[in-house]
């Protein structure tokens, strides 16, 4: 394809909308979710354990489109991982100045959540909330009492999450089917073509992305870490190019709508309120147009940094835009340079 086709095909992707496909009911679920762990932190106080919630609450993305014996089994399966990422990252914060850390583990535990996904079929695919979840409570303050509330909020959240995809059930319970959880394929996952050289790349990628940002002492380093990972979990290279644009420009946008938000200085129960909104919104069109549902991301991932530790507008949305394009130029460039295919790992003769 030539160079102009290709632009065009990425610009009229940018303004194209794709099925609807019953959006609106895992936006609904994805919102509930969100919404009812955060509103009971908010009215016992603990508004510091929000991101414990919150990614126990992405238990709900999962098994979009699945039958509800099938989503509740995949929500299990991703559940367990999901909260196993978060309580690491907790564990990991207890390290002194953890950021480095995090880095190196991250990039192993984002190839690895990319093997797991592949092997268990999960839709959304990739590891990019194993990857956030373990990243963020990897660098928040903690003590040895928070390891075991980060598992126990997420846990709860995670489950909350799941019950809020069979309240369909409820209506007539005869209908009710026992979850089926995915039978893993490891192996067909290791062995897949080009599977090994992926794999490679998320590595370099993360360790790239998140070492710079972190000896340029940005603050939030697991921002370019997960550009990275949103870039390379697409199904083929050029899905992945034009994902790397959505990211920027969705992002740069998205920074506006934060902006004016955080002008308003909401906080509290209606912070949460407009945390709920957005996360439906973004539900809404992230399987239809990923640079819109960015518009709506970057100001939910803001909004939740700020409800759990307050930091100045201006700073935060600056780094945010950087380190979207530190990661995404870094994951283009690794998925550039590294073949399709390894040879000689993948068992063919060199």
């Amino acid at each position: 394809m030539s160079a102009p086709s290709s632009r065009n095909r990425v610009a009229a992707s940018l303004v194209r909308l794709g099925p609807h496909g019953a959006a609106h009911r895992v936006a609904l679920r994805a919102g509930t979710s969100v919404l009812v762990p955060l509103l009971v932190l908010v009215l016992v106080g603990r508004v510091e354990w929000a991101a414990f919630a919150v990614f126990g609450a992405f238990v709900s993305l999962y098994g979009r489109h699945h039958t509800r014996a099938q989503r509740a089994g995949m929500q299990a399966v991703a559940g367990f991982f999901l909260v196993g990422a978060v309580t690491l990252g907790t564990v990991v914060a207890l390290v002194p100045d953890s950021r480095w850390l995090v880095v190196g583990l991250g990039a192993l535990l984002a190839a690895a959540g990319s093997l797991t996904s592949d092997a268990y079929g999960w839709h959304p695919p990739g590891p990019i909330f194993i990857l956030f979840g373990f990243a963020v409570c990897g660098v928040l303050p903690a003590t040895p009492l928070d390891v075991p509330l980060a598992f126990g909020v997420a846990a709860a959240s995670a489950l909350f999450s799941i019950f809020v995809g069979n309240l369909g059930a409820l209506r007539d319970p005869g209908a009710w089917e026992r979850p089926v959880p995915p039978n893993p394929q490891f192996a067909d996952a290791w062995n897949a073509p080009g599977a090994r050289a992926h794999l490679l790349r998320y590595v370099v990628a993360l360790l790239v992305a998140g070492g710079v940002a972190t000896a340029l002492d940005w603050q939030h380093p697991y921002w370019a870490m997960v550009a990275a990972i949103a870039v390379l979990s697409g199904p083929d290279r050029s899905s992945r190019l034009t994902r790397s644009v959505h990211r920027v420009i969705g992002t740069f946008i998205g920074i506006g709508v934060a902006a004016l938000l955080l002008s308003l200085d909401v906080n509290g129960v209606v912070a949460v309120l407009v945390i709920a909104a957005l996360q439906v919104l973004a539900e809404l069109f992230v399987a239809r147009n990923y640079a819109v549902a960015l518009l709506f991301i970057t100001p939910l991932a803001l909004l939740v940094g700020q409800l759990v530790r307050p930091a100045p507008a201006g700073p935060l949305v600056r780094d945010r835009l950087l380190e979207t394009v530190l990661g995404a130029a870094i994951a283009v460039a690794v998925l550039l340079v590294v073949p399709d295919r390894l040879r000689q790992a993948e068992g063919e003769p060199v």
